[in-house]
């Protein structure tokens, strides 16, 4: 295989991830902390290191072909991570395993922290933390097949190496649609960070939160989280993004193109909303009937924090392992569910759900009537083979890492709780995990180095869906 067109455009990645180093850096220098210099210096590294890459992989025909994409998701996603990390090292004195720790997670939207005491932090780290989770929101290969003409991919491989969005076809070209969803993304993002601006908070927070809402990835300014703000329209207007961040982007482009109701008759989205819905009446009813907080307390806490985790977002409103071990365990179940397919969600998402329950009915419905034909469609599409290999794939491995990926842990000394709960938050990408270590009143600071590296490989294999990262491993994959 051919490596030289995907050495070339992750040069490019690397130069774009240094002119954005500038804009946290342009605010350190404005506000007068120390560490401007440090920013400076990490974007003149990055900078030159993705231009020398780039002049030496040049070529005079540039193309890219579906196996050369895969590997292109994976370089990148490791790279950019790779020369992100260095501002937290420069500007934050981190080690170097810490600060590439929160850089993966924040590029996958995973949101676990090994920072504390953020309110003392740089602003530039801060700004910068959120910036990462925004860019990994929309993913790098759908960002760059906006903004650089010439990368010319093909249909929907485009969105099946970042994301299961294998059922909507808005568009003839990827370039058009690339376009548009960023564009439908930097529109939430605004309107999210009006919305906390109206609800009282200031423009630094604002904006830093918008970036993190929209992206559900979860990164505060405060180690409170969302705790930090008391007004509820803060907390409604996070669920309110928290949940559009979630729904598949595709369609918002058909809704800019005049499709109307594209959102509200899609059946993923319909399920998606009513799963939400009836947790939050169910759950809510339950925390009111068994504590001393009012209905409305009650709905707000139960709908921020079960969107929080089902969206993969990982923001805390409160404690709520303290809320005993029913809401542990239904907590530690909605960690698995995910948002939509095509969204900036972790998880498993709800379309495979779907899925999954209606091969089941129709499993049931074959024993008694053996033999009636039967014909498998989900949201208007057949359920092909193609299909059910891939969730059978999906679903299987998914099951697996988590289980290597809790034995490994184990391994390193830590419990049980903490071992299975991190392993599970990494690969869904949701952020806090269970117990007192990496709860939701925790973070990620005191666990060994490798357990650290460990969970990094989780998260990026959840963030790329799993697949996309093992196909690497074949060795027909590089045989030309």
């Amino acid at each position: 295989m051919n490596i030289k067109p995907v050495l070339y455009v992750a040069g490019l990645f690397l130069m774009v991830l240094g002119i954005l180093m500038l804009i946290p850096a342009l605010l350190t220098l404005s506000m007068g902390d120390i560490g401007a210099g440090a920013f400076f210096e990490s974007a003149i590294y990055t900078f030159l290191s993705g231009g020398l890459l780039a002049m030496l992989m040049r070529s005079r025909h540039f193309s890219l072909v579906s196996r050369q994409i895969f590997l292109l998701t994976n370089v990148s996603w490791i790279l950019v991570s790779a020369f992100a990390a260095l501002p937290f090292v420069l500007v934050e004195d981190m080690s170097y395993t810490d600060a590439f720790f929160e850089t993966m997670s924040g590029i996958t939207t995973t949101g676990s922290t090994v920072m504390s005491h953020l309110a003392t932090v740089n602003g530039g780290i801060l700004l910068w933390r959120s910036i990462l989770q925004w860019l990994g929101g929309i993913g790098f290969i759908v960002m760059a097949v906006a903004i650089l003409p010439f990368l010319k991919v093909g249909g929907m491989r485009l969105f099946q190496s970042e994301s299961s969005d294998w059922s909507e076809k808005a568009l003839p070209r990827s370039g058009s649609i690339a376009k548009r969803i960023v564009l439908v993304y930097s529109i939430i993002t605004i309107l999210c960070m009006v919305g906390y601006l109206l609800s009282g908070m200031n423009l630094f927070d604002a904006a830093n939160h918008a970036m993190t809402t929209v992206s559900t990835g979860g990164y505060s300014t405060s180690d409170a989280s969302m705790g930090h703000f008391s007004n509820p329209w803060v907390h409604w207007n996070a669920t309110l993004f928290m949940i559009l961040g979630s729904l598949p982007f595709v369609l918002f482009v058909r809704f800019l193109r005049g499709d109307r109701a594209s959102l509200l008759r899609d059946s993923q989205v319909q399920a998606f909303i009513g799963f939400l819905i009836m947790i939050w009446m169910l759950f809510s009813t339950w925390l009111w009937l068994n504590s001393s907080y009012d209905w409305f307390e009650s709905l707000t806490l139960v709908a921020f924090n079960t969107t929080s985790v089902v969206t993969t977002t990982g923001y805390a409103l409160t404690d709520y392992s303290l809320w005993g071990g029913f809401a542990i365990s239904l907590f530690f179940f909605l960690t698995f569910v995910g948002g939509c397919s095509g969204s900036t969600a972790g998880g498993i998402k709800i379309f495979r759900f779907q899925i999954g329950f209606k091969l089941l009915h129709i499993q049931l419905k074959q024993l008694n009537h053996p033999r009636a034909f039967l014909v498998q469609s989900y949201n208007g599409i057949e359920i092909t083979n193609d299909i059910l290999r891939s969730l059978v794939a999906f679903s299987s491995f998914f099951g697996l890492l988590v289980a290597l990926l809790t034995i490994g842990l184990s391994l390193l000394g830590l419990d049980f709780v903490t071992s299975l709960s991190g392993a599970v938050t990494a690969i869904a990408n949701v952020g806090p995990g269970f117990g007192d270590v990496i709860g939701p009143a925790g973070n990620f600071a005191t666990l060994p180095a490798m357990a650290k590296w460990l969970l990094c490989v989780g998260m990026l294999m959840g963030r790329l869906e799993v697949i996309t990262v093992l196909v690497m491993f074949l060795p027909s994959f590089w045989r030309n």
